[in-house]
């Protein structure tokens, strides 16, 4: 015994359909919405802090600057004529007069895919010359660290007439543990 609705009653029951909509469409509308705009400001900060970075060419170079560069530890027959070549290298460039360098023994590490090499080196030289070999020390790419660094002068002269120090230095490197070890 269901009764025909009338016109205005159909109205009522339409314009009802259509609030609950709305109201449904703004609630959830707008939380869409406000989610959308919180992705939109962290992509354009993402995207001005990627700009940052790959703009100054300068700023770039600086930062590689700093970096120290590394190879690869190799094999310790390569490795130990390429560290103490390139280290020797970089002595004569700064002038300093150094004796032969000599390789140090090292233990063996366990469990460790290579091993340390140090080598001794002593020289006479300058103190500016000293400075200006540890600045360009850290260009080796195969130097891993200064582990001793002594520095002696004749305390006999007065200071300004000092022109020479010995220097005892000790770097190392990484190379590759043979196969067999």
């Amino acid at each position: 015994m269901a009764r025909r609705l009338n016109q205005r009653e159909i109205r009522v029951l339409q314009l009802g359909g259509i609030c609950a909509v709305v109201i449904l469409a703004f609630t959830y509308g707008t939380t869409w919405l406000e989610h959308w705009r919180e992705v939109r400001v962290s992509l354009a900060t993402a995207k001005g802090r990627l700009n940052d970075l790959t703009a100054d060419p300068a700023k770039r170079a600086g930062v590689l600057a700093i970096v120290p560069v590394f190879e690869p530890p190799q094999a310790e027959e390569m490795q130990k004529f390429l560290f103490r070549d390139r280290l020797h290298e970089q002595l004569k460039k700064v002038g300093i007069k150094n004796e032969p360098l000599t390789f140090m023994a090292t233990r063996m590490t366990r469990n460790a895919p290579y091993r340390v090499l140090r080598i001794k080196c002593k020289g006479k030289c300058r103190f500016e010359q000293l400075l200006d070999f540890l600045a360009a020390v850290k260009e080796n790419p195969y130097l891993v660290g200064v582990e001793e660094l002594s520095v002696q002068c004749n305390t006999k002269e007065p200071p300004d007439k000092r022109k020479e120090v010995e220097m005892d230095l000790t770097v190392s490197t990484f190379v590759q543990r043979p196969a067999a070890d």
